[in-house]
């Protein structure tokens, strides 16, 4: 098979255990992003399967319906939401996943943007650079309340840690989520304006649906206080970006550590209101860009295109 590999950033896919597997079928690797529809049906000519890393390129209908020789779709990971499944049923590609396991990487991150933070460590290190001693002083965390917004898979292990660092820990949430975090013995806040109004750093752990969709609000941001901390390792568009841009030149919160973003990757910082503001910490998505997850996450992908070549399908997804 002709394989094309979209999004490879850092040349990463070559380097990866799982790769010498393909050597009986051509692999191209693409490192930049093409959003538009047509555009990308362009690149994709030719090719029998498209390798995606994580949601990095929506494959809508605009695109599936160009591509006459596309039998399969590789996905990193499980989520499909940015694949149009029924245009791909009804072209007959198929559209395998693979496994993902606990989210260790971005609860790494999570903790990295909260320490980086509270000590200001991205700008002591540019000031010793420039041959400035000490220009500030840090927060501490031991004895602060962390607010973790989702007690799932990943605020679950933000929380623990959150606890070993002295933290009192309160979540927020749906009713499962609050009654799993009570069974592990944390505290649920008595009110969402509690929990945004006492919380010193609060961390969203919230998958991106219709739902959750600007689930954090202006008033919620307002309630912050000027010292607080909020932190987005989950997906951007969990908050309205216009409503953060307000509430953190209005100094609540004080401070926002953001790893996630509405139009991504981000390749003209012009774009892009966060990067101005200096009591923003920003980073490019690095949650899951751990070389451990990517091993796990390529090597799963490159077996469902050897199942799918030899026959034999597997973690097929497909419409609801």
């Amino acid at each position: 098979m002709r394989i094309a590999v979209l999004d490879d950033y850092q040349q990463a896919f070559a380097t990866m255990a799982a790769f010498p597997r393909l050597a009986d079928h051509e692999v191209v690797v693409f490192t930049d992003t093409i959003k538009e529809p047509v555009a990308l049906a362009e690149r994709l000519q030719g090719f029998d399967a498209v390798l995606l890393t994580q949601q990095r390129t929506l494959l809508t209908r605009a695109t599936i319906e160009r591509l006459d020789r596309l039998r399969l779709v590789a996905q990193t990971g499980r989520l499909t939401s940015h694949i149009d499944l029924v245009a791909c049923s009804e072209r007959g590609i198929t559209v395998c996943g693979s496994p993902t396991g606990p989210s260790i990487p971005t609860m790494e991150l999570t903790w990295a943007l909260i320490l980086a933070s509270c000590r200001h460590i991205p700008e002591e290190a540019a000031s010793i650079k420039a041959g400035r001693w000490q220009t500030t002083v840090g927060t501490g965390l031991s004895g602060k309340t962390l607010g973790v917004y989702a007690y799932g898979r990943i605020g679950s292990m933000v929380a623990k840690v959150g606890q070993a660092f002295g933290m009192r820990v309160w979540c927020w949430g749906r009713g499962a989520s609050l009654e799993a975090a009570k069974a592990d013995g944390f505290e649920a806040a008595p009110s969402r304006e509690a929990f945004f109004a006492e919380s010193d750093v609060v961390t969203l752990h919230l998958p991106l649906k219709p739902e959750t969709r600007g689930i954090v609000k202006l008033d919620d941001l307002q309630r912050m206080q000027p010292d607080a901390l909020l932190v987005n390792t989950s997906r951007g568009p969990l908050i309205n970006q216009d409503d953060l841009v307000t509430a953190l030149k209005a100094g609540r919160p004080g401070r926002a550590a953001i790893d996630v973003y509405d139009d991504e990757p981000i390749t003209n910082p012009a774009s892009q209101p966060l990067l101005a503001l200096p009591n923003v910490l920003c980073t490019p998505h690095l949650g899951y860009v751990e070389r451990g997850n990517y091993e796990k996450l390529y090597g799963g992908t490159v077996d469902a295109i050897l199942a799918f070549a030899a026959g034999s399908p597997i973690n097929v997804a497909k419409p609801t």
